[in-house]
């Protein structure tokens, strides 16, 4: 694995309204789907393992459902040709994309999985919800692809927590894994929930989530270590390809522009601005930060069911079990002046721009 891409697909819109989402929080998700503004192959392209330097990990991840806008579709294969592994998060209900889906070859579905998020509530109180989100994930279950099920912690869910489990074990072989939610209005991001920490660790705890456990473990904390998002993970806009180190970035750059133009990477070093790693269960198994090596993303993401069945395939939980430090070598003192000074100055090019354009 020689990068993580975390993919944005603007899209705010979703057939569901979860009282945790931050879309529902910042009522964004009635809007209109998004338009993309460049075509699948200029994606594939512009995300080129010669350009990226080896197979990459991709997440693809919208804002309110990601399989809403029908070029998802498009751009997941040219991008599973390219030789990338895919995860796709999704609420599962949007049959007509999974259809489509199914109908790649088995050599690319090998390397394309989807993160269901279990919106318990929405589905129990919403039928055909509930029937097309079950459809899915069998037809998933039976395929060649890798799946993970997923729940967001609420506090409107804790009387029924019995019930979800009983729900997963039949349904899915296995309890779901458990997040944790995030008060997105608040500028310190606090864990969304009218409980203490203790009485959240302690009801959420119950599903045995290695995701879960992790997410809590590096909630809220300050990263101080040195950073190499940026350079070994990307944030991409897959609707403007606009892109950044992360959450916490300096500079920005198009990579969708001028695809034969070489992409810049710089770490973000010790500069990161957030109160914690937002994605931690992610960019942080994955080893931008190589010191923090206690779980692998492939173990938070798989499960085995009562019937010894991996959620994850084999060559799926192989590729996500590697660390991106395997690929990619750890600047020194001398690299790691050179990289800040750098940085300095895409931020100075990017404000200066900035302004110009304003004037203009």
């Amino acid at each position: 694995m020689k990068r993580f891409i975390n993919i944005y697909v603007p899209v705010t819109t979703c057939n569901m309204k979860c009282s945790y989402c931050y879309i529902s929080q910042s009522g964004l998700w009635k809007q209109a789907l998004p338009k993309f503004k460049y075509d699948a192959k200029t994606v594939r392209n512009a995300l080129s393992i010669k350009r990226l330097g080896g197979e990459c990990h991709i997440n693809i991840c919208g804002g309110g459902e990601t399989l809403l806008p029908e070029e998802i579709v498009d751009i997941v294969k040219e991008l599973l040709l390219e030789g990338h592994y895919i995860f796709i998060v999704t609420n599962g209900t949007v049959s007509k994309r999974f259809d489509q889906f199914l109908q790649f070859d088995d050599v690319l579905l090998k390397r394309l999985g989807f993160k269901f998020s279990l919106h318990y509530l929405q589905l129990v109180n919403y039928e055909s919800l509930m029937k097309s989100f079950l459809r899915n994930v069998y037809n998933i279950q039976k395929s060649v692809c890798s799946y993970s099920i997923e729940m967001t912690p609420s506090d409107d869910l804790i009387p029924y927590i019995d019930e979800i489990k009983e729900f997963c074990m039949k349904e899915f072989g296995a309890l779901c894994h458990v997040t944790v939610a995030r008060d997105t209005v608040q500028s310190e991001v606090p864990i969304l929930t009218n409980l203490s920490k203790k009485e959240y660790i302690k009801t959420w705890g119950t599903f045995n989530s290695d995701m879960f456990n992790f997410k809590i473990e590096t909630f809220n904390v300050v990263r101080t270590e040195y950073c190499y998002a940026g350079d070994w993970s990307l944030w991409v806009n897959l609707g403007t390809g606009n892109t950044t180190q992360c959450y916490s970035s300096c500079f920005q750059q198009n990579i969708f522009e001028n695809t034969d133009k070489p992409i810049k990477f710089c770490a973000v070093g010790h500069k990161c601005k957030v109160p914690h790693c937002h994605n931690s269960h992610a960019l942080l198994t994955l080893g931008v930060i190589p010191e923090i090596n206690s779980h692998k993303y492939a173990d938070i993401r798989d499960r085995v069911t009562v019937n010894g069945e991996h959620w994850l395939n084999p060559e799926m939980r192989e590729f996500l079990s590697r660390k991106l430090s395997e690929q990619n070598c750890s600047h020194d003192k001398t690299n790691k002046l050179k990289n800040t000074v750098k940085q300095k100055m895409y931020r100075y090019n990017y404000l200066v721009k900035k302004v110009v354009k304003k004037n203009v």
